[in-house]
């Protein structure tokens, strides 16, 4: 008898404790499927109210078809493919093709059908209107638009900020931007001792032409403000660049040019390059005596501002300068 209850007291205590087990497993998946709930809604973007250059503008939740012409660099630097590319005919930025290859061109000007037929959630326009076919009011009927503030458009570090609100990326904003400022202080340390005091000069040939930049040009922003490479004479003479518009230099004022390397932006078969090559005076400068003229066949992130266009000027002049 003693033996029968110890047995039923054994049995219970087992049933009783299984049944423990099971209760703890169903509130731990509970808790499981709530974390999952809560990480998905962490997932989804708010909406959100940002100034801009037309005033307040309320962004809508969960945005997922975006248009920005000219400033995908600042998409894709957040992880955000547009749903069209800016483009002049078959012009492009080729330094975005590896990633927009396949996505559909939009004219520059931003012809409202065109627009429309890419049925974006969000349009983000550029500061002056002027050069765009349609009006604010016309595009914000298609879908709700937010325009850009002068300095937003103008300082990519703002730019990928503001667009880091309004996509709901906030974090990959600031992971993209401590980046590349990793990646410029690796840059700048690695160039002071690869090439020390030298000077450094960029060169833009179209056709004939040759664009000398000036020190806040594009991506010579980089270069000497950024990555604190030093500007030859003929450099510093130019000072800033005082508008979109630069004005191309001759042959015999590049004579002047004291610089110890030379980038040469310039397609393949381009005729500035078998002009120079050709040129006694250009011959006589120092970079080119010294076989220090970089040719470079892609001048698309050069003549651009952007976090990825940046970081492919760093990548270029990395590689060129140290050997």
């Amino acid at each position: 008898m003693k033996s029968t209850k110890n047995f039923r007291f054994l049995f219970f205590s087992i049933v009783i404790g299984l049944l423990l087990i099971i209760t703890a497993c169903g509130n731990n998946d509970d808790s499981t499927t709530e974390t999952k709930n809560e990480n998905k809604e962490s997932t989804e973007t708010a909406e959100v109210t940002l100034d801009s250059a037309m005033g307040e503008v309320t962004i809508p939740a969960d945005i997922k078809r975006v248009m920005a012409p000219f400033h995908e660099d600042a998409l894709l630097a957040l992880g955000v493919t547009p749903v069209a590319k800016w483009a002049i005919g078959e012009t492009v930025q080729e330094y975005l093709e590896k990633d927009l290859k396949d996505v559909p061109s939009i004219e520059w000007n931003l012809p409202l059908e065109q627009v429309l037929s890419h049925e974006p959630d969000l349009i983000i326009l550029e500061n002056n209107m002027d050069g765009y076919e349609g009006k604010y009011e016309e595009y914000n009927k298609i879908a709700t638009t937010y325009v850009m503030t002068e300095e937003t458009q103008t300082d990519w570090h703002k730019q990928i900020e503001t667009f880091g609100k309004i996509l709901g990326k906030e974090e990959a904003a600031k992971k993209a931007l401590s980046d590349y400022e990793t990646k410029v202080t690796e840059a700048k340390d690695q160039l002071k001792e690869a090439i020390g005091d030298q000077t450094v000069a960029a060169i833009w040939a179209v056709g004939n032409q040759f664009f000398l930049f000036e020190h806040n040009r594009h991506s010579a922003d980089v270069v000497y403000n950024e990555l604190g490479l030093n500007q030859p004479a003929l450099v510093k003479e130019l000072g800033d660049a005082q508008n979109a518009q630069w004005n191309p230099i001759s042959v015999e004022k590049l004579s002047e040019l004291d610089a110890d390397h030379v980038f040469l932006l310039a397609l393949e078969g381009e005729q500035g390059i078998e002009t120079l090559e050709n040129s006694a005076v250009w011959q006589s400068t120092p970079a080119a005596q010294n076989g220090n003229v970089h040719i470079l066949n892609d001048a698309s992130n050069w003549t651009n501002k952007g976090l990825l266009a940046s970081e492919k000027t760093i990548d270029d002049i990395v590689k060129t300068l140290i050997k």
